[in-house]
């Protein structure tokens, strides 16, 4: 697949980059995503594709790798198989470093390192960082004798060492894809990889290379660690989870990681958990870790990790049904130079588009929205998509009072392609129509007849809506931001949710509304003033 191939038409500024990794550099933003896509932008609003050797060449620049490791009779390609790049300034060196998965067939992978001195130019390679997919016979061909210190024993396939938990998908085998880099907030520069099955890791980098530090050395503990892939992060057990981020704020470091299947029909959602250090344990609200201890079929529909965006269908938009998104995932995360903010890119998928002659799974494009600090040291999306405007703080007290739309983000569901009995997309969350008082009451539908003593023969009603839940501002705890942004509680079903109010512009008529994003019990609710 070249850079440009199955690429449907699209709106004026958007961009197809799957996998998206953002980056910022003299004022410009650029995304670098498989199939070796790239795009800039210098307002993150209007995108559009560049290229580079890596886009034009890939067989100069990668060739020698695809062929010593990858490339197999049942895969023989390069261009289908370079798959999400990260990137990030390596001050020691002086030079951006990308980290790139060449991707193999069962799971015979290999994640590299490319540098260059500006994100807008031409990359260099370096070597290898990380394999997977080795077995006893080829992995002298890897760096895994190096690392676990192996010597060849003559007729003996194991070279005197137990292989056996990297050949089994609910061990240790594991797909060398999806580097995440990252500095931690010490100055040491680790690399999160990794994806399904074995599950998603962390290996210590030198800054001074950009490779592995080969010094560093990792003890055999079962769902913790190992000697050849480092600190145990998140998954196992052949459950899904892949494109994992790391971001750190408010004193916490964040994990994204994206659950189910990347198709338009295939559930995937990005969860959130957060740790105190970068090596985890993280875990979610729940107190649930993101670290696998069995086997969980579709577990893209159990309570493990907040999912923190999913299919919406309310007035705020998109206005077609055929545009709401589906399928989101694979994100990264930017904090804006300018003023510290947080954003998220990913890519996502729609309900019900098609484009001529291809497939609707290769109908993608890479959104953007902002991240918003919650009083409780969580992070909420946006409920509309970034166009330009940031979110706004409320002027006063008085603008939240009147009707919402709220729309809770469940994690046992997702979009499939089917109907529903009423012609209703199963797997698209519908809003429930609220009313916030200015007293801190929030009721629900209209007045209703109820009976109240066993001999009344004949109903009362109620002075009103019932009441389903209240409402209250929050004061921020000293020290912690409050940029832009209301802090707020909701009790609503007698569930407690912490979060922000925002006034953002509708993404259907660019009206600005006062929105909320918040999280309790583990679930995240998005509202919308009507």
């Amino acid at each position: 697949m070249t850079s440009s191939s199955i690429e449907h038409d699209l709106s004026s500024g958007r961009v197809a980059v799957h996998d998206p990794a953002i980056a910022q550099e003299h004022g410009v933003y650029y995304l670098f995503g498989t199939h070796r896509r790239c795009a800039r932008s210098t307002d993150m609003v209007h995108w559009e594709r560049f290229e580079n050797n890596l886009s034009r060449d890939p067989y100069a620049l990668l060739g020698d790798i695809w062929r010593e490791w990858p490339k197999q009779e049942t895969n023989p390609d390069l261009l289908e198989n370079t798959w999400a790049p990260d990137v990030i300034w390596n001050g020691t060196m002086g030079k951006w470093c990308m980290y790139l998965s060449i991707n193999g067939d069962h799971f015979q992978s290999v994640i590299v390192l490319l540098t260059a001195p500006h994100l807008d130019g031409d990359w260099t390679y370096v070597g290898p960082v990380v394999y997977s997919g080795f077995d006893a016979k080829n992995l002298w061909r890897t760096d895994v004798p190096k690392v676990l210190e192996l010597k060849s024993i003559e007729n003996n396939d194991s070279y005197g060492y137990d292989l056996s938990r990297y050949f089994s998908l609910k061990d240790t085998r594991i797909n060398a894809i999806d580097a995440s880099p990252v500095l931690c907030e010490h100055g040491e520069m680790w690399m999160g990889f990794g994806s399904w099955f074995g599950g998603i890791w962390m290996l210590k980098l030198d800054p001074r290379t950009g490779l592995r530090d080969y010094s560093v050395r990792y003890p055999l503990v079962k769902n913790s660690s190992d000697p050849y892939y480092g600190v145990k992060i998140a998954g196992g057990y052949w459950n899904s989870g892949e494109g994992s981020y790391f971001i750190r704020s408010n004193g916490w470091w964040y994990l994204f990681v994206s659950y189910g299947w990347l198709g338009r029909t295939g559930g995937y959602q990005i969860r959130l958990f957060r740790s105190k250090s970068l090596l985890g344990p993280y875990s979610d609200q729940n107190g649930n870790s993101a670290v696998s201890f069995g086997e969980i079929p579709n577990n893209q529909t159990h309570g493990t990790g907040i999912r923190i965006m999913s299919s919406v269908r309310w007035h705020g938009g998109p206005a077609d049904v055929a545009d709401i998104e589906v399928s989101q995932g694979h994100n990264s995360v930017i904090r804006r130079a300018s003023d510290g903010r947080l954003f998220i890119v990913y890519h996502t998928r729609f309900a019900d588009r098609a484009f001529g002659k291809y497939s609707d799974d290769e109908d993608y494009e890479s959104h953007v929205r902002e991240l918003l600090p919650t009083s409780n040291g969580w992070l909420v999306v946006a409920p509309y998509e970034y166009r330009g405007d940031a979110a706004v703080p409320l002027a006063n007290i008085d603008e939240v009072g009147g009707d919402y739309e709220i729309v809770m983000h469940d994690p046992h569901a997702f979009f499939n392609g089917k109907y529903d009995g009423h012609g209703m997309h199963i797997g698209v969350n519908r809003a429930q129509k609220c009313t916030f008082h200015r007293d801190g009451r929030i009721t629900r539908g209209e007045a209703v007849d109820f009976f109240d003593t066993p001999v009344a023969d004949f109903p009362r009603s109620t002075d009103g809506p019932v009441a389903c839940g209240s409402w209250r501002l929050q004061e921020r705890a000293a020290g912690m931001p409050n940029c832009c942004i209301s802090d707020m509680e909701i009790i609503l079903d007698d569930v407690t949710y912490v979060g922000v109010f925002a006034v953002l512009p509708r993404e259907i008529d660019g009206k600005l509304v006062v929105t909320f994003s918040a999280i309790g019990n583990n679930i995240c609710i998005w509202g919308s003033q009507i």
